[in-house]
C-alpha cells in the first residue's frame, strides 16, 4: 500500500526546508504522497529513509524502460485503471514477430510504416524475434533485427540460444521474454548480465506469480509479465487481473508491466490481429505483438493509441499552417477549418474523398472545435485574417476562393471587410456534404 502524507511525515525531519522550497515537512510530504514532489528532493532525508519511501511511494506498477539511445521505449508507471481517472503514462509499443525464416521480408515492411501524425512519429516500435529450433537462423535474426535500430524483444526459452543472442544484442537493453517456473534461475542470471529486463511466462496466472515472486526473493525485480497465449478469453483475463491486482489490490509482485502477443492469438487472420491489438491497447498490454505491421493496420492502431495516452483535459491539435491536398498548388482554392485535430482529419478526409485539389488552411483556435472556438473568440474574422498574414497564404496562393466553415457564417461579412478581394464563400454545415459541394463546385 502507498504511504500517505502522515506516514510520510512521521519519517521526514520536522524542520522548515528552505532548501527544498517548502514551508514545512509536512507540506511536502503531502506533495510527495500527491505524487507532485519527489522524495529525494528533501535535502534532509537520511539514506535508510529514502530507500523505504522511494519504494513506498513508487507507482504500483512500476516504471522499466528497454532498448537503447533513440530506440528507448518507456514501459509502466501507471496508477488508475481507467483514463478518465488521470492520464496513463507509457503509451503501448507496437512490435512485430519476425523468425530466422521471415526476418528479411518482414524487417523491411516494418520500415514502411514511419509517418507523422498530430507532431508523434508513427513507426513499428520493436522487433520481436521468435525462436523456433534453429538457434543459428534465429541469432543472424537477431542481428538483423538490432541492426533496424528498434527495440528488440527475444522470445525464446532456451537459454544457451539466448546468451548467444544477447551476446549479438550486445548493449541494445532488450527484453529476454522465456523466464519459465523451470528455467528462471538460468534465464535471471543472463538477463541481468546483460542490463535486460526479463520477460516472465507460465501455464497459468498462478504459476507466473509464483516465478515472480521467487525472481523477487532472488533480487531481481525488472521484469515484465508474458499474458500467455492459450486463448483470447485467458489472455484478456490475466491481463486485466495483472492490472487489477497492481493498481486495486496493492501487490506489487502483479505491478508489473505486460506482454500481448496477438500474433499467436490471432490465428494468422491480419483483421482479427487488428481487433485483438484494439482491445490489448485498451485493457491492458503494455507491449502488444502483432505478425506483421501493413500501413492499414497502423493507421487505426496508431490513432487509437493516441486517443488513449494523451490528456482527455488538453484536446490534440495540429499544426497551424497551409496543408495542400490533392496535389492543390497556388492556383487551387481554400477551405478552412479550426487546428483541433478530429476535426482537422475529419475535413482533410471529406476533402481527399472529394478528388478537388484544395488548401486546407488551418489557423490557431485553441484546440477547440468551430462552433466552440467561434463562441470562445478563438476563431474570428480578426484571428482569421491574422493568420493569413502571419502564414503568408497571400503570397503563396493566387486563388482567393476562401470556403467557410457553415456553421459560423455569421463572420462573412467581417471576412469581407478584412479581407479585401478575397471571396468568402459559406459551406456546407455538415462535413460529410462537403465532398458534394466542392465536387459541384470545382470540379472540372
Amino acid at each position: 500500500m502507498a504511504l500517505k502524507g502522515l506516514d510520510i511525515f512521521k519519517l521526514t525531519p520536522r524542520t522548515n526546508c528552505k532548501e527544498c522550497g517548502n514551508p514545512t515537512c509536512m507540506a511536502f510530504a503531502m506533495k510527495v504522497a500527491q505524487g507532485t514532489a519527489q522524495i529525494e528532493a528533501c535535502p534532509h532525508m537520511s539514506a535508510d529513509a529514502l530507500a523505504s519511501l522511494s519504494e513506498a511511494t513508487a507507482p504500483p506498477m512500476k516504471a522499466l524502460k528497454f532498448g537503447a539511445g533513440d530506440a528507448e521505449l518507456a514501459l509502466g508507471g501507471e496508477t488508475v485503471l481507467f483514463r478518465h481517472d488521470k492520464t496513463f503514462v507509457a503509451r503501448n509499443p507496437f512490435a512485430v514477430t519476425i523468425t530466422g525464416a521471415d526476418a528479411d521480408a518482414k524487417l523491411e515492411a516494418a520500415k514502411k510504416v514511419d509517418y507523422e501524425r498530430i507532431g508523434e512519429h508513427m513507426k513499428v516500435d520493436a522487433i520481436n524475434v521468435e525462436y523456433t529450433g534453429d538457434k543459428a537462423a534465429f541469432v543472424d535474426a537477431v542481428k538483423k533485427a538490432a541492426a533496424l535500430g528498434r527495440a528488440v524483444i527475444l522470445e525464446v526459452q532456451d537459454v544457451d540460444a539466448a546468451k548467444e543472442a544477447l551476446a549479438a544484442v550486445g548493449d541494445a537493453k532488450p527484453i529476454l521474454n522465456g523466464a519459465t517456473p523451470d528455467n528462471y534461475k538460468e534465464m535471471s542470471d543472463l538477463a541481468k548480465g546483460a542490463g535486460a529486463l526479463l520477460g516472465v511466462t507460465g501455464p497459468s496466472l498462478d504459476a507466473i506469480y509464483d516465478t515472480v515472486k521467487a525472481l523477487e526473493e532472488a533480487d531481481n525485480k525488472d521484469l515484465v509479465i508474458d499474458v500467455g497465449s492459450a486463448s483470447v478469453k485467458e489472455a484478456f483475463a490475466n491481463a486485466v487481473q495483472i492490472r487489477r491486482a497492481a493498481l486495486k489490490d496493492g501487490d506489487r509482485s502483479m505491478g508489473y508491466p505486460t506482454i500481448v502477443n496477438v500474433s499467436k492469438l490471432g490465428g494468422g487472420c491480419p483483421h482479427k490481429e487488428t481487433g485483438l491489438a484494439s482491445l490489448f491497447t485498451l485493457k491492458y498490454g503494455s507491449i502488444v505483438i502483432l505478425s506483421e505491421m501493413s500501413y492499414a493496420q497502423a493507421l487505426p492502431l496508431y490513432g487509437l493509441r493516441q486517443n488513449i495516452y494523451t490528456d482527455p483535459q488538453k484536446p490534440m491539435t495540429v499544426e497551424v499552417g497551409n496543408y495542400p491536398i490533392n496535389g492543390a498548388g497556388a492556383d487551387s482554392a481554400c477551405v478552412l477549418t479550426v487546428d483541433f485535430a478530429l476535426t482537422y482529419f475529419i475535413i482533410a478526409g471529406e476533402i481527399e474523398r472529394s478528388g478537388v485539389p484544395m488548401n486546407l488552411l488551418i489557423p490557431d483556435a485553441g484546440g477547440y472545435s468551430v462552433l466552440t472556438a467561434w463562441a470562445a473568440g478563438k476563431l474570428s474574422a480578426a484571428s482569421i485574417a491574422k493568420f493569413i498574414k502571419d502564414a503568408d497564404i497571400e503570397g503563396t496562393i493566387k486563388n482567393r476562393d476562401l470556403v467557410m466553415p457553415g456553421k459560423v457564417a455569421v463572420l462573412k461579412g467581417e471576412l469581407e471587410e478584412s479581407l479585401p478581394g478575397w471571396n468568402i464563400i459559406i459551406g456546407p454545415n455538415e462535413a460529410i456534404s462537403l465532398v458534394k459541394f466542392l465536387k459541384e463546385r470545382y470540379a472540372s
